[in-house]
């Protein structure tokens, strides 16, 4: 399933580099162009969020994230990100019992990404999702289903790819993990294994220079 995934989201970054590419310039570059930056400035505010996608034998599952950050200097974002994901899973009789999932999950959190070279970046991302989920049962002669719903705290570690010009714009790619091991986190599978996050993004400064 996982290689499926990176597979998915390759193609995914595949059609926002071309994106990028229209929008930025070439050139690869972490740094500002100014000087060491003193209190707020409008021009390292930026907008923008991420896409998702993932694909297995038995998954399926789409989200957007929209963001607002702030370069805090050459190497440093952060900001506030809101989640929304849609995943479902197929039944199957020995994967799951043959009981058919569809979930839908929505939260909020925060994000720092911390640039150690020029185009490489770690990140931490702490969020709450509040999950809705329904289950039917698919075996022979069974016409149950229930919904439920839950939340579940998150902590998403990880690293990532970027080209990053503060003032203009940014693009990245990410491989998260949550880290938290929270049975209701919608970054497990229904075995409560986690599941790599990928994500890719792209943000534009709101002021640019």
């Amino acid at each position: 399933m996982i290689k499926k995934v990176v597979i998915a989201a390759c193609l995914l970054i595949t059609a926002m580099g071309g994106y990028a590419q229209e929008h930025m310039p070439q050139r690869v570059n972490t740094y500002s162009d100014e000087g060491p930056a003193t209190g707020f400035k409008k021009e390292n505010l930026f907008l923008g969020g991420s896409l998702a996608l993932g694909l297995g034998t038995y998954e399926f599952n789409v989200g957007v994230s929209p963001e607002i950050g702030y370069s805090l200097n050459s190497w440093l974002d952060a900001g506030l990100v809101v989640n929304f994901n849609y995943n479902s899973i197929r039944a199957d009789p020995y994967y799951d019992n043959n009981y058919r999932y569809h979930t839908f999950n929505y939260g909020a959190g925060l994000f720092g990404r911390a640039y150690v070279l020029p185009f490489l970046f770690v990140t931490a991302q702490p969020e709450y999702n509040w999950i809705s989920a329904n289950v039917k049962d698919m075996n022979t002669g069974a016409t149950d289903s229930y919904s439920y719903t839950t939340h579940a705290p998150s902590l998403l570690l990880g690293a990532g790819y970027g080209q990053r010009i503060i003032g203009q714009s940014n693009f990245y790619l990410a491989l998260m993990f949550d880290v938290l091991g929270n049975v209701n986190s919608p970054y497990n599978d229904i075995n409560g294994h986690p599941l790599p996050v990928i994500r890719a993004g792209f943000n534009i400064y709101l002021h640019q220079r």
